[in-house]
């Protein structure tokens, strides 16, 4: 009898588990169904020529009408080149992902191997600038851009990447888990100079926190609307283009060029799955060791 028992426990308990993963399959399929959707209803949008009343779930046949009006004088009146809305925010987004990510790195390089007086209050300094939101020193950033005569240009929205405390802290916490002081020591034994150290020794071990971190500085980059709009005047970036477009079609749903918004819409997101697909397989270890400290 006992051994009867068992087997009947051990048949239950297979049955639970094997219900539990049915469910968990379930809910995981209909997540991946509800995530994908708005990006296929997307795609599919765009090979129509107007804003559709319903959902359509099969593509239209006007992918190549779309291009055209896409790349049509008129629109590259209306709103400016755009191939040159693309270069503009890769510009942007490519330089501006460097730039901090490096930068950032070398600074919490420098307060994680170095001690120096005032090491705790310039680190606080930092955390607390990460708590101002842009919005804040908006006006003061434009005043001062408008005096260096910089207005227009695209340098205001490189350089200043280079202050990402967000970035830093996330590089910091990234160092104490996974940057032994051992390591930098033997390097300074051996006679390798500080920079050298860092972009030899210390970057091939930040690989994957320069992925995470580089991802989410590319997007965000990619996305901003706030500070291209209050610097450019005559240039453009693709949120600026969107943002027009949503204008002309909000006065007007049913107008040919509908169907183009959506196209550019699909090509303003290729780069970023792109880029995430490239660095997608250090996401996971640069999160876990970045969020894991000891």
């Amino acid at each position: 009898m006992p051994r009867s028992a068992d087997v009947v426990g051990e048949s239950t308990g297979q049955t639970s588990l094997l219900i539990r993963r049915i469910v968990a399959y379930v809910v995981l399929v209909a997540l991946v169904i509800i995530s994908l959707l708005p990006f296929w209803l997307l795609i599919v949008n765009a090979t129509r020529g107007k804003v559709q009343t319903g959902l359509e779930f099969w593509f239209g046949g006007s992918l190549g009408g779309n291009f055209k009006v896409l790349f049509s004088d008129n629109n590259q009146t209306r709103y400016g080149s755009i191939l040159a809305s693309f270069g503009n925010s890769f510009l942007i987004s490519g330089l501006s992902c460097a730039l901090s990510v490096y930068f950032s790195a070398l600074t919490a390089y420098a307060i994680h191997v170095y001690d120096f007086k005032l090491k705790k209050v310039a680190y606080t300094f930092i955390l607390l600038v990460m708590m101002v939101p842009s919005q804040a020193s908006a006006i003061g950033f434009y005043r001062f851009m408008i005096k260096l005569g910089l207005t227009d240009s695209l340098i205001p929205l490189i350089v200043p990447a280079i202050a990402a405390p967000s970035t830093f802290f996330f590089m910091k916490q990234y160092m104490d888990s996974s940057l032994p002081l051992e390591i930098v020591e033997a390097a300074r034994i051996d006679g390798c100079g500080e920079f050298r150290t860092f972009n030899s020794i210390v970057l091939p071990i930040l690989k994957p926190a320069f992925a995470v971190q580089g991802i989410f500085t590319f997007v965000s980059s990619w996305n901003n609307y706030f500070m291209p709009r209050l610097i450019l005047s005559t240039k453009r970036t693709i949120p600026l283009v969107l943002q027009s477009m949503k204008s002309d079609i909000q006065g007007n749903p049913q107008a040919a060029h509908a169907g183009a918004m959506n196209l550019y819409m699909v090509l303003a997101i290729l780069p970023v799955i792109v880029v995430y697909l490239i660095l997608s397989k250090y996401i996971i270890r640069g999160i876990a060791l970045g969020a894991v400290k000891g």
